[in-house]
């Protein structure tokens, strides 16, 4: 089966929830990391990392911190390993989609061409390529912080804060380049759903991007980040 047959047989609603896909994953993006006057969870996660490292330079123990380190470079680890073990399982699938097949028509998709399969898992590959990268760049840029923080002076020394605000911007890149992995991983398993046609594409990307936002701006955790004193106690109800 050639190319021209597979782009034949893939009709504009196709397209169109594809290009939907696209706009969807860039727009949200944009948003969470450009949010105007109302900040996201991601954009007020980066004012307490630079709080951190303020903290961090005035403190003699620093153990503690190189733990939280350690930990925020375990969970990019975690996170590069799995969609890199994802990426082959859709490749594998890719070499053999007569199961797929199968399982896609029970469900309700029309019968097509293994091409026009593979076209389609080789969006979700891309997304999950996106996400290893963006995973391993956080990793290396998490490491990068690890040597600059090694490197911040001990308390009362001449140049610990500006080390340390160094050490705070690689940790802001480091962490948002890891939110982005994650939302490649989100937006793949939508673009999974376009084996069982373009409508299910486009509602599985309607309800990433809910996902995405209700959490960056309508989360509890966000109310929790903007409480100046959370443990504080709450006004008895009248």
């Amino acid at each position: 089966m050639h190319v021209e047959t597979a782009l034949a047989l893939t009709t504009p609603w196709d397209l169109a929830a594809l290009a939907f896909l696209a706009l969807a994953w860039l727009a949200i993006g944009w948003r969470i990391e450009h949010p105007g006057r109302t900040p996201s969870v991601t954009v007020l996660m980066a004012d307490y990392r630079r709080d951190w490292m303020r903290q961090y330079a005035a403190r003699d123990n620093r153990i503690f911190d190189a733990q939280l380190l350690g930990t925020l470079r375990q969970g990019t680890s975690f996170f590069a390993s799995t969609s890199l073990l994802a990426i082959g399982a859709v490749l594998a699938v890719v070499g053999n989609t007569a199961p797929l097949q199968s399982v896609a028509e029970d469900l309700g998709g029309g019968p097509a061409p293994a091409l026009v399969w593979q076209m389609k898992l080789l969006v979700v590959a891309l997304f999950l390529a996106q996400a290893f990268l963006k995973f391993v760049w956080s990793h290396r840029l998490f490491g990068y912080c690890a040597v600059v923080m090694g490197a911040v002076p001990a308390p009362g020394e001449p140049g610990g804060e500006a080390r340390a605000g160094q050490a705070a911007e690689l940790n802001i890149r480091a962490a948002w380049n890891f939110n982005r992995g994650l939302r490649a991983m989100y937006f793949a398993l939508a673009a999974t759903a376009w084996l069982l046609g373009a409508a299910a594409l486009a509602l599985a990307i309607a309800l990433t991007v809910w996902v995405l936002w209700s959490r960056e701006f309508a989360s509890q955790s966000r109310k929790l980040l903007q409480r100046e004193n959370p443990m504080a106690p709450r006004a008895p109800s009248p």
